[in-house]
């Protein structure tokens, strides 16, 4: 199963729940509101990643509370924060996407460095314990090893995989990758791409190419694109995001390495600033090392422990 236990997702934000939550209880533990704390509290919920506007909205609530008279104190404030941020998270569709028929293809896309590949892994074992089948499709031909990689984790979850030869075209790959999806009867296409940069050009427009040799094989794939996002990265990843929405049409984001930072705010900054969700959080080295993302199991994660203090 998914390791969907508040337990590991705790281990998992431990950084992020000490730079978010634990700001605020030092900012706020024991005291009482007045408008110049918080004003304090903007500073601080800023410094944790979530981004300007969404700070700035948390921080009005806080204070249109506070003049009205329901909010005095800084448990008050904590709990307006947590009812917030989670209403902000809500709403949206965290499943993987499926096909109504055929193969439902997910393309998988980020820059050099995210764990993009092993992320692909995660992907694929989620799928796996969601009894889908799973083909897996080795696309970045660009990385030297990449394939070999990918291929290796094929090995040890027991699923199929296409390859091509490195510097293969990728757009063939995913072509020769969606026939096979479709002779075979997979489940579920992954795709992985090559890693690149949000500036380089030509490599975007392979996407694009990429994109439309699935689209032509089976009607409406992709059905699903994620960006792998290095959560260690905190605020810019947004400007990756920008780009690959642009390019790729993002539905959704893998956000990998949670456990090895403090700035699991970016969640909240991704959201705000394109619409689109955090699907999956990668929370270690091993596939086993993910879970779908749960808002309010999030949101209660970075601030464990506020109400024993």
């Amino acid at each position: 199963m998914i390791r969907s236990t508040m337990s590991s997702l705790r281990r998992g934000v431990q950084r992020s729940a000490a730079a978010i939550g634990g700001g605020l209880r030092s900012l706020l533990h024991g005291r009482n509101l007045d408008l110049a704390l918080i004003e304090q509290l903007e500073s601080t919920l800023v410094a944790s990643d979530v981004g300007v506007v969404v700070a700035r909205e948390l921080v009005e609530a806080v204070r249109e509370q506070f003049r009205a008279g329901t909010a005095t104190t800084g448990r008050d404030a904590v709990s307006i924060v947590k009812q917030r941020l989670k209403q902000r998270l809500s709403g949206d569709d965290l499943k993987i996407a499926r096909a109504a028929s055929g193969p439902t293809v997910i393309l998988v896309v980020g820059v050099n460095g995210s764990g993009k590949t092993t992320s692909v892994a995660k992907i694929a074992h989620v799928l796996q314990n969601e009894n889908r089948s799973v083909l897996l499709a080795a696309a970045d031909t660009f990385r030297a090893g990449a394939v070999a990689q990918l291929a290796t984790w094929a090995q040890r979850l027991g699923v199929d995989i296409v390859k091509g030869s490195e510097g293969a075209d990728p757009a063939a790959v995913a072509f020769d990758a969606a026939n096979a999806a479709l002779a075979r009867g997979a489940d579920t296409l992954v795709v992985d791409t090559a890693g690149r940069l949000h500036t380089q050009d030509g490599l975007m427009r392979e996407l694009g190419k990429i994109r439309s040799v699935l689209g032509k094989r089976i009607p409406g794939a992709p059905h699903e694109t994620l960006l792998v996002l290095d959560a260690t990265t905190g605020q810019s990843a947004l400007a990756q995001a920008r780009v690959f929405q642009d390019a790729a049409q993002i539905t959704g984001v893998f956000l990998a390495k949670l456990d090895g930072t403090a700035r699991g705010g970016s969640v909240l900054a991704i959201r705000e600033a394109f619409g689109v969700p955090v699907k999956l959080v990668g929370l270690g080295e091993t596939p086993e090392d993910v879970q779908s993302f749960d808002p309010d199991s999030f949101v209660d994660a970075l601030f464990d422990g506020w109400e024993e203090q």
